[in-house]
């Protein structure tokens, strides 16, 4: 469970440590100012895509540490590591210049299909009729990275 008064007090520290305002904060992130204010009061608590959105437009903000204190803020080191590793949203992440590219990652192994099979990622999205929104990686360290379409 979530201290709110702590968790409030994190978000302080993310909104100073930018030199924002708590309205400026909010725009950037794209909420309202009212969602800030009643976190930052405690009347509220985070919403998950309140959190997810902190951590998209923050990286130096680790999910552990903003969600309950542990770990470092700023990450500045953690993240040097991850931003070398991840992929930019405007890439195809599916495709086999990635996928050869990651190929000593654990991660992207279970994204291979055998050549033997003749099969592209690529053909299997685009034979679904469904339209991928968001693609979010878990990292063993508790961070992830987030892709939205």
């Amino acid at each position: 469970m979530i201290n709110n008064a702590e968790f409030a007090k994190r978000l302080q520290k993310v909104i100073d440590f930018n030199s924002e305002s708590a309205s400026s904060f909010a725009e950037k992130i794209g909420v309202q100012r009212s969602t800030i204010s009643h976190i930052l009061s405690g009347r509220n608590k985070p919403s998950l895509e309140f959190v997810l959105k902190v951590l998209a437009h923050f990286p130096e903000v680790e999910l552990y540490w903003l969600m309950n204190g542990k770990g470092q803020f700023p990450a500045q080191a953690k993240n040097d590591v991850q931003k070398e590793k991840r992929v930019e949203p405007t890439e195809n992440l599916f495709s086999n210049e990635n996928l050869d590219k990651n190929s000593n990652s654990n991660s992207t192994d279970n994204l291979r299909i055998p050549e033997s099979q003749n099969i592209s990622p690529s053909s299997i999205i685009s034979n679904s009729k469904k339209e991928i929104d968001r693609i979010v990686i878990f990292y063993k360290d508790g961070s992830f990275s987030n892709f939205e379409n």
